[in-house]
């Protein structure tokens, strides 16, 4: 028993919608279909059929007492006048022809509700060979029984059978129905959607948006859009804070190493001095990662562009510092080249990248492939690589791995990759380290979502 629940789980797990509103509509609307075959199971089979029995019943009595009138008679012109007389008293339209045979069959729709019951009963309460008909002629069911006299043909009305218009009940309560679930998926959408909103005002956030957002709906989502706001405008607050924070940090600092620059630059050319002029350079290149990596892009706002042109520019900007960089272009969607995304912040991601492939390996490449789900980019080298249980280490901030990458080789003090990991996810993507399958060194793959 408990397999069964378990794989009756599966099912209903991977078939279930897995949106709100595609459940809460499951819902709101299973219970009110359930009903619906319940009531019309239950007030087919014990009031519309009881009812058909009954009446069908009835009838199927006349057409025994009619049998018997004019077996009773001994020519078939006294037997056409008894059924005459029984005609006009029973209110049915009667006749005799002359034969024995005929074929017992029934005709009816298989929309006919009540048809089956009519079959049944007349058969049971006449117990002849019979044909009935329920087809071809409009509300009327054409009888055709054997009797001693010959076929006696009987046109009987359908609502002397079964109560007239048996499924008006049903379309009424299915209308009804079906209007109470329209009402109710207008309201049900009226509640999802801001729940929709607050979920794309997040993913915006996410990836460096701020789009407009006004908490509405029902209190318990109002109180969740409310926090949502008071959230991101705490969050904005202190991204300006520490901006502005680090400006004033960037000015005092660089004002003791412009004054060492140009004390270096009037004093006199000794090797001791090019030493110390090599640290101050270093100190300056130091403090401008660190202050890249602390500001971030935050004021820079996204804006809709095309990624090649970009990945062009970064290519042309290497070559211009003697970086031989290989661009390879994938698109998938011609008619739609412009993605939303921070320029400037993603091109200081491409950039530093591309620096460390340079710098790690005698050759490099960018590639980037745009599809209608994603923009992916991937900066590639020949160089010794990172090994596997290192790469997440390698990406926390001011982490350099030795035995992977010589500090003799290139100078940093690690948070370049860690500046590209965190542009990446501003953008709501990511970035990831693996084996270049085409220059063997080191891959970077910059994935963002479109």
């Amino acid at each position: 028993m408990l397999g069964i629940w378990k794989i009756l789980k599966r099912y209903l797990k991977r078939y279930l919608p897995k949106s709100l509103f595609g459940r809460a509509l499951l819902i709101l609307l299973l219970p009110i279909l359930l009903l619906q075959a319940v009531v019309a199971s239950i007030f087919i089979q014990r009031h519309y059929d009881a009812i058909t029995e009954q009446m069908a019943g009835a009838v199927g009595r006349d057409l025994n007492f009619a049998i018997a009138r004019i077996e009773a008679v001994d020519t078939i012109a006294e037997a056409r006048a008894a059924l005459a007389e029984i005609a006009r008293q029973s209110g049915l339209e009667m006749g005799l022809d002359e034969g024995s045979a005929v074929k017992s069959r029934a005709l009816r729709t298989f929309y006919d509700i009540t048809g089956g019951v009519i079959e049944k009963t007349l058969k049971r309460v006449v117990r002849r060979p019979m044909a009935l008909d329920l087809v071809n002629f409009r509300k009327y069911a054409s009888v055709r029984i054997v009797t001693a006299k010959g076929v006696l043909r009987v046109l009987i009305p359908r609502g002397r059978m079964n109560p007239s218009n048996p499924h008006q009940l049903l379309i009424w309560t299915t209308l009804a129905a079906l209007l109470l679930a329209v009402v109710a998926v207008l309201f049900l959408r009226n509640e999802i959607r801001p729940i929709n909103e607050l979920a794309r005002a997040a993913a915006a956030f996410g990836r460096g948006r701020a789009v407009p957002f006004r908490p509405s709906g029902a209190v318990e989502v109002r109180s969740a859009g409310a926090a949502f706001v008071n959230m991101r405008a705490r969050i904005e607050r202190q991204i300006e804070q520490r901006t502005r924070m680090l400006s004033g940090v960037s000015h005092d600092l660089r004002t003791p190493l412009t004054r060492m620059k140009l004390a270096l630059a009037v004093a006199e050319d000794t090797p001791e001095l090019r030493e110390f002029g090599r640290d101050v350079d270093e100190m300056e290149h130091m403090l401008d990662a660190f202050l890249d990596f602390a500001r971030g892009e935050g004021g820079e706002l996204a804006e809709f562009a095309d990624p090649a042109e970009l990945a062009e520019e970064i290519a042309a900007d290497a070559r211009r510092k003697g970086i031989e960089l290989a661009l390879y272009s994938q698109i998938e969607t011609p008619d739609e080249r412009e993605v939303e995304f921070r320029r400037r912040a993603l091109k200081r991601c491409l950039t530093n990248l591309v620096d460390n492939a340079a710098a790690y390996g005698a050759q490099a490449s960018l590639s980037i492939r745009l599809t209608r789900r994603f923009l992916e980019f991937a900066v590639e080298d020949d160089g010794p690589g990172i090994p596997e249980d290192q790469r997440e280490t390698v990406l926390h901030p001011f982490t350099r791995l030795d035995e992977a990458r010589n500090q003799n080789v290139a100078s940093g003090v690690g948070l370049g990759l860690s500046i590209a990991e965190d542009i990446a996810r501003s953008h709501g993507g990511s970035l990831k380290l693996d084996e270049s399958p085409r220059l063997g060194g080191l891959r970077a793959t910059v994935l963002l979502p479109r």
